[in-house]
């Protein structure tokens, strides 16, 4: 969503920070977190750039290559979704006004309603889904990056679990509004599967980051 004529990604972050603090509805949660996850995605980027070219890991750069093309991918698509985040809810936030005198009009407004709360829910859900991807790069990334930069892998994986959380809650809190039993079985399977994962992928990280551990080199059979 653009903001006046600014989207978030290009606003300052004091202005952004401010705006979030603002009793204005957007950004809001969701996008908050997707926010979050680009700053984890820009820290792997950051890890595998300082890696690269150095000559103790130069068995990792085929990793530091494509950790750093992802890092930078994933901090992108989460800006992006941080947009798409904020019209979500403006289109459900337009629906609840809709007239409700008539019948016609309750019925068009219930429909407009599940449609928006399913976008609300989905967008979030693509965020939980990108998190994943995003602390599952660190993960490849330690023990096989520069060690002076390792904690800022540990922060990306908890930047990663704290953004994945936030939208799942986003996703959560929107399934009722849809009134699909299907879709939010669906959608809560998918989002506590994939906590689940983050979880373990950001305990596996912040275990080699603490313990110092090099790994070799990442194979068909341990990525």
């Amino acid at each position: 969503m653009e903001t006046g004529s600014q989207r978030f990604r290009d606003l300052a972050l004091d202005e952004f920070v401010g705006r979030l603090a603002s009793a204005e509805p957007v950004p809001g949660g969701g996008s908050a977190s997707a926010v979050a996850a680009a700053l984890g995605a820009g820290l792997v980027a950051m890890v595998a750039a300082l890696s690269i070219g150095r000559p103790r890991y130069a068995e990792h750069e085929a990793v530091h290559t494509s950790a750093g093309a992802r890092g930078r991918e994933l901090a992108d698509r989460f800006l992006t979704l941080a947009e798409r985040d904020a019209e979500a809810y403006a289109e459900f936030a337009a629906a609840l006004k809709l007239p409700k005198d008539t019948d016609d009009e309750r019925a068009a407004r219930s429909s407009a309603l599940k449609a928006a709360a399913r976008v609300a829910a989905e967008v979030p859900l693509t965020c939980v889904e990108a998190c994943r991807e995003l602390v599952a790069a660190a993960e490849e990334l330690a023990g096989r990056s520069n060690a002076n930069a390792a904690s800022d892998l540990a922060v990306a994986t908890l930047l990663g679990e704290a953004a994945a959380r936030g939208a799942a809650a986003n996703v959560l809190v929107n399934l009722p509004s849809v009134a699909d039993e299907t879709f939010a079985a669906t959608a809560s399977s998918r989002v506590g599967a994939l906590l689940a994962e983050i979880s373990a992928l950001g305990l596996a990280t912040r275990a080699i980051v603490s313990s110092g551990e090099a790994r070799g080199p990442l194979t068909a059979s341990n990525a």
